[in-house]
């Protein structure tokens, strides 16, 4: 298909296919049809102070933004706690410890129990969780969301987005669900997992729904300990300029990290070992 086509058939206007049915002829991600108008809104000194916070928080996410204000003040970088409140909300994070008012649900999005109390996670496909995080470019920024077994902290499935909005989540679920059924799905309180559209998929598969309650924040431990192995491992070892290089890069690393790379919390197995044999 030549480049006119290409153009033609992702114009706006063109209403036959849906832009996901569009992008998948092409055989193109959604992300980089709409990447472009995000480098032109982020100043150069909020992607630095964005960079900066994503690296500190990936060391300690138990900052919270009160912490990582004093943290920085320490290193000599001065930031203003409203500064520091609205790289939190951009890059979507909340501290792992329990604190008043972290979680940022909907307020017309039920929430439902924490179910998990108590409970020996013995076998692989017994508890799915996901998460959001953030993904530096050089000019700009994209959100990776990420659906890890616990188990065998085995990578399900992963997607791209320039927005928190909830489409690329269900997106990636239902590419999960294609692959394997959990009995109990987790997310936070997050307004993406809180949704209408992302809680019809797992009731519609019978999936019981478990989500952080009050001092629950560190169950989301393996995610983040994958958001920081993905992030030293691939992601800071790049100078990345566009969403296809993150992408072919994350493709790759996924592949290395579920099937090759040794995880210490396996006995030094790989998920992939762990997943496909039990």
């Amino acid at each position: 298909m030549d480049g006119d086509t290409k153009k033609k058939l992702l114009e706006p206007e063109n209403e036959t296919l849906s832009m996901r049915a569009q992008c998948r002829l092409l055989n193109v991600t959604r992300s980089s049809v709409y990447y472009a108008p995000i480098v032109k809104s982020v100043s150069d000194a909020t992607l630095a102070l964005l960079h900066l916070v994503d690296e500190e928080y990936t060391k300690y996410p138990f900052f919270g933004t009160r912490k990582m204000v004093a943290w920085l003040k320490n290193k000599g970088k001065i930031v203003s706690r409203a500064e520091m409140r609205m790289a939190y909300e951009k890059l979507g994070l909340v501290a792992m410890c329990p604190a008043p008012n972290t979680s940022k649900p909907h307020p017309a999005h039920k929430i439902y129990p924490y179910l998990l109390r108590d409970v020996d996670i013995i076998k692989c496909n017994q508890v799915w969780s996901t998460d959001i995080t953030y993904i530096r470019l050089r000019k700009g920024f994209v959100y990776l969301v990420a659906i890890i077994d616990w188990y065998s902290r085995y990578v399900i499935a992963w997607d791209l987005s320039i927005t928190l909005e909830a489409d690329f989540c269900v997106a990636t679920l239902i590419r999960a669900l294609a692959i394997a059924q959990c009995d109990i799905f987790k997310t936070d309180q997050g307004s993406q997992f809180t949704s209408q559209i992302f809680i019809a998929v797992l009731q519609a598969h019978h999936i019981k729904i478990s989500m952080d309650g009050k001092g629950r924040a560190l169950d989301n431990v393996f995610v983040e300990r994958l958001w920081r192995s993905v992030k030293y491992e691939c992601i800071y070892l790049q100078e990345l300029d566009t969403v296809q290089q993150v992408w072919n890069l994350l493709k790759n690393y996924f592949l290395f990290y579920n099937n090759e790379r040794p995880h210490q919390g396996l006995n030094y197995a790989t998920p992939k070992s762990i997943y496909c044999t039990l």
